[in-house]
């Protein structure tokens, strides 16, 4: 219990001092300092509760439930006081309801219920602690040198920020230990908020005119998701009687029709939280914060928690047929559509958020399924995404400090322009859809999944999504993977800080997809068994040991020529034709006019461009939700 309220407080003191440090050399010692106690404490967590399947801490406060509620209602005020200030109608409105329904909750609904074990850990904890505690940390200490570069690009007497930003970011975390813990769930719902908030406050962190816009758009559309959340707190607390997230799945079980609206609901509230359409805008709006936002927010905290909590919820949703329907059809509608718009965009940060997005919908449908099967699945998917997009965003944030554009085809030569950095995306690039990388293996497990249940629509869905998948990283590859001439080695000036994280992050990608043996038998296995009473994996051991031993190999493979100080044999430029301007690249054709050799992808605007086919998603995914909820409060009625 000692270390759980460690890793829930060390951050938020971490945060408080932060915000009053203006020193830069005094930052980076706080921060990197910080960054490792945390990621040593969650790994020492879970050490100390592998394997040991639900472990629950007898701790009930009416003291702390009521610092919740203060902290809820200071949360809406200061939504609201942004709200007055920009003038924004809807999230000021938002703000007085959520304030309204926050003390309301206290006083009324929640008066005199117990949760008798606020704080719990199971095998899905340790999954999110170690995501949070490594990754979230790591991105921590690659802000450092990010934003170093970050505010030398700012105008001159522009006021340093950066206080703010590092404060935020480690209160994301402590919002985020919060939410994995808490069996109470109204304590969840406060680091919930807490997490919608901050990330407000991120996106908005540069205060340009479309900063300010995104952060409202995300702020409206996660207070929908909290509204929805605090509304199924309220049925919880005044139907059921009970706040306890494990007895409210349990009830789940034996009454799915008792507990059909409050989880169609809470899943309302994860779908926004992880952006599935129609809720999908703010999170392609939070890319105009600085990367290390954008990688906190896609990779270990704001979008994890929303399939978390569908994950937790996963044995609902296998027997309540109406939140159950809503959950997966709006995540497979999501997945596919979301990889068709990738194909479309050459802005590298819009990729991997489309990427997320589409990502998200697939773990959401597993916990839509529920089965077991599917569970094992979404636990992979909602690991190795997480490694390989928090790399992903890192190395793109330091390329395009360093080659001036975040456009994919700017990327032209990196592999001899950023040869470390080149090798390193190219590693997150072939982990989210090259055999025998996790993510593939968890999307094939998936793809049996859905086989197995008969889910004709999903595997249809898999199906088309997991081909615009293959084309829009194939097409990233291979722009990083050309190489001819030699340019100038433009990484020599990457700082240190960044370095270390993305480094982290890459060995964490090789050690989980050698180790996922290891990771079934340890974490996900026993989750799936202390949840259905079985042990389910759709692959065998043997398949995922031969997986692992060829990952190693691919590994070494890419990097083993990496930091050689002999030269290569260079030789000119061959253009299968009589060359014109070999520097131009330029040569005499077949027709004796002459033509530049390039290389240049293919987008396809007309067919997956947003225009066509976002109206189409966000009107399915948003008349499957409202049918979904009107279902569920037709079958509270008949009861």
């Amino acid at each position: 219990m000692e270390l759980l309220a460690f890793l829930m407080i060390f951050p938020l003191v971490v945060a408080a001092v932060l915000l009053l440090v203006r020193s830069n050399g005094a930052r980076k010692v706080i921060v990197g300092g910080s960054a490792a106690i945390i990621a040593v404490a969650s790994l020492v967590l879970v050490g100390m509760y592998l394997g040991a399947g639900r472990v629950e801490f007898e701790f009930s406060s009416s003291a702390l439930s009521i610092l919740c509620t203060v902290v809820d209602v200071a949360l809406s005020l200061l939504v609201l006081g942004y709200a007055v200030r920009y003038k924004n109608a809807l999230a000021g409105v938002l703000a007085v309801v959520m304030v309204v329904l926050a003390i309301g909750f206290e006083v009324v609904a929640a008066h005199g219920i117990e949760v008798v074990h606020g704080f719990y850990v199971d095998a899905l904890t340790l999954l999110m602690v170690a995501v949070i505690g490594v990754i979230g940390s790591g991105i921590c200490v690659y802000a450092l040198g990010y934003m170093e570069d970050f505010q030398a690009h700012e105008p001159e007497g522009a006021a340093d920020r950066r206080p703010l930003f590092f404060a935020l970011m480690f209160l994301f975390l402590s919002a985020m230990y919060l939410i994995v813990f808490s069996d109470n769930m109204a304590w969840l719902f406060t680091g919930w908020e807490i997490t919608t908030v901050c990330s407000f406050l991120l996106i908005g962190y540069t205060r340009t005119e479309e900063a300010i816009r995104n952060s409202f758009r995300q702020i409206i559309m996660n207070m929908i998701g909290g509204l929805a959340f605090i509304l199924g707190l309220y049925y919880c607390a005044i139907v059921l009687g009970e706040l306890s997230l494990e007895t409210f799945i349990a009830v789940g079980n034996y009454a799915p029709v008792v507990a059909a609206l409050p989880a169609a609901l809470l899943a309302l509230a994860g779908i926004t939280k992880a952006a599935q359409m129609p809720f999908h805008t703010w999170l392609l709006g939070a890319m105009v914060a600085p990367t290390p936002t954008s990688a906190l927010l896609h990779s270990s905290t704001m979008v994890k928690a929303g399939v978390f909590l569908l994950l937790k919820l996963a044995p609902v949703f296998a027997v309540s047929l109406i939140p159950g329907a809503m959950v997966v059809l709006t995540g497979g509608i999501t997945f596919m559509l979301c990889s068709f718009m990738a194909i479309s965009q050459s802005n590298a940060k819009r990729v991997l958020a489309y990427s997320t997005i589409a990502n998200l919908g697939l773990i959401t449908a597993c916990a839509g399924v529920g089965t077991p099967e599917a569970i094992w699945a979404g636990m992979f998917l909602l690991l190795f995404h997480a490694i390989a997009k928090s790399l992903l965003f890192l190395c793109v944030g330091t390329a395009e400090h360093h080659i001036g554009s975040r456009d994919i085809e700017d990327m032209d030569l990196l592999f001899e322009r950023m040869p470390k950095l080149a090798r390193l995306m190219m590693l997150g690039i072939m982990c989210m859809f090259i055999a025998p990388f996790g993510m593939l293996v968890a999307k094939w497990a998936t793809l049996v999944t859905f086989v197995d249940t008969g889910q004709v629509a999903l595997i249809v869905l898999l199906a088309f999504g997991s081909g615009a998948t293959f084309m829009f990283w194939a097409k990233w590859l291979g722009k990083l993977a050309g190489i001819a001439g030699s340019l100038e080695n433009v990484e020599l000036t990457v700082h240190r800080s960044e370095w270390i994280a993305t480094g982290v992050m890459a060995a964490l990608i090789v050690l989980c997809c050698v180790g996922m043996p290891l990771l079934s038998w340890g974490i996900v296995e026993p989750y799936v068994y202390t949840v259905y009473g079985t042990v389910a994996g759709d692959i065998s051991d043997g398949n995922l040991w031969l997986a692992a031993i060829m990952c190693a190999f691919i590994a070494i493979v890419l990097f083993a020529g990496l930091g050689s100080k002999g030269k290569g044999r260079r030789v000119d430029i061959y253009l299968a034709g009589a060359t014109a301007e070999k520097g131009e690249r330029r040569f005499i054709n077949s027709l004796s006019g002459a033509t530049e050799a390039t290389a240049r992808n293919w987008y396809m605007e007309g067919i997956f461009g947003e225009k066509t086919i976002r109206p189409i998603g966000e009107l399915c995914c948003a008349v499957i939700i409202v049918v979904a909820l009107a279902a569920a409060c037709a079958g509270v009625l008949a009861l």
